[in-house]
């Protein structure tokens, strides 16, 4: 079936939905999101638009002009507990060889840029998915209202709790939960330790704290702390509670904390799934965290939803099977994604060791990475692969 007459239905409105809906508008591809929401905008906090998701948006033309939404990174430190170096990343030097800056930005104003880079999709609002069908010569997705959307492609674009992956998955699907908490926050903030640009992550004994420039005079930061799985799920401290925590730290550290009303922190347990290899079946398939959730410590959840939406697109306009591109896409993504997903786990064991020798162990030995293996490293995950049809 030619691009030009394929319908997609897209059920989800988060970073990985509307960036397919971009990508499909721009392969001329007709193309609606169903969002269980009843409003768009996102939780307050922040995230990386890293240098392989830019670079795969610009496969397809499309430039979010995120330098001025955000701000592009300009020095991407790992620092111990009181603010002693361990190792600077070169991301922005890696950026600069492959043509593509990373941004960090507030999850709102991504939002928004891809919002106006699908401009003219219908995005459907408050319509929560309940089932989808795959057929002979389409799909169908219910809905709990009764009412039904039907395309020749479905892509189930509906975050961890997907209702289209629980179909592939089963209902009892276990969730991952390592067994720490993360605090997600945004605050107007400036230190000077945190020149423009600067993305800084600071390690102590279980418990991490980050701070990301996203421009406009706002910090993005976020913190981490080891704890049994029924209280990483329903942490209800208080900001007293957090400065008591991070007590000691890097005065940039408790000074971002001291700012930041408690009602504007957001609580949430790390967690993750056991990778699926199975992403569809006939004419319906997964993306982002539908397919693929991974722990935040590679920072790539955003990057990957966003690799697969250009890929999914670009596959789609190139096979006229729909079924057989929805199995390209996923063949296509499967080991690159599977790899960002276990290193984010091997990378958060690491990152939040109690252990004095093995932290020491770990620090020691990235404190002895050459540059030149620390590019090779970032090289590897900041690359595009393309798309292979």
């Amino acid at each position: 079936m030619p691009a030009e007459h394929l319908k997609v239905i897209v059920l989800g409105a988060g970073i990985g939905g509307l960036a397919l809906a971009a990508a499909l508008k721009r392969c001329g591809i007709e193309v609606e999101v169903h969002e269980r929401a009843t409003t768009l905008r996102a939780e307050g906090s922040g995230l990386g638009m890293i240098t392989n998701a830019i670079s795969a948006l610009a496969t397809l033309g499309i430039d979010l002009d995120l330098a001025r939404r955000g701000e592009v990174v300009t020095a991407f430190d790992i620092k111990d507990a009181q603010g002693g170096p361990i190792v600077r990343l070169p991301m922005p030097e890696v950026g600069h060889e492959l043509g593509a800056p990373s941004v960090c930005i507030g999850r709102n104003a991504l939002h928004e840029a891809l919002r106006e880079a699908a401009g003219g999709v219908p995005v459907f609002l408050g319509r929560r998915a309940v089932r989808v069908e795959s057929g002979v010569y389409g799909a169908t997705v219910e809905f709990d209202d009764g009412s039904t959307a039907r395309g020749d492609v479905v892509v189930g674009a509906d975050g961890f709790n997907s209702v289209v992956r629980r179909q592939f998955a089963g209902p009892d699907e276990a969730v991952l939960e390592p067994g720490y908490v993360c605090w997600l926050a945004i605050t107007p903030f400036r230190h000077p330790a945190l020149p423009k640009g600067a993305v800084a992550h600071y390690w102590g004994s279980g418990q991490r704290f980050g701070l990301l420039d996203i421009g406009g005079g706002d910090f993005y930061w976020w913190g981490t702390k080891n704890l049994p799985v029924a209280e990483a799920r329903d942490w209800r401290g208080t900001r007293e509670d957090l400065l008591a925590l991070y007590d000691g730290w890097a005065d940039e550290v408790t000074a971002a904390i001291a700012v930041t009303p408690i009602e504007n922190v957001i609580a949430v347990p790390a967690r993750d799934r056991v990778f699926l290899e199975k992403w569809g079946e006939g004419r319906v398939t997964l993306l982002g965290d539908a397919a693929h959730p991974m722990l935040t410590s590679l920072g790539q959840g955003a990057g990957m939803a966003v690799e697969d939406a250009v890929v999914l697109a670009t596959t789609l306009a190139r096979i006229d099977d729909p079924v057989a591109a929805l199995r390209s896409y996923e063949d296509q993504r499967r080991d690159r994604t599977r790899m960002v997903v276990e290193a984010s786990r091997a990378l958060s064991e690491s990152e939040q060791l109690e252990d004095p020798a093995l932290r020491r162990e770990r620090d020691d030995r990235l404190r002895g990475t050459s540059f030149d293996d620390l590019v090779a490293g970032q090289r590897d995950l900041l690359t595009f692969p393309g798309v292979l049809v």
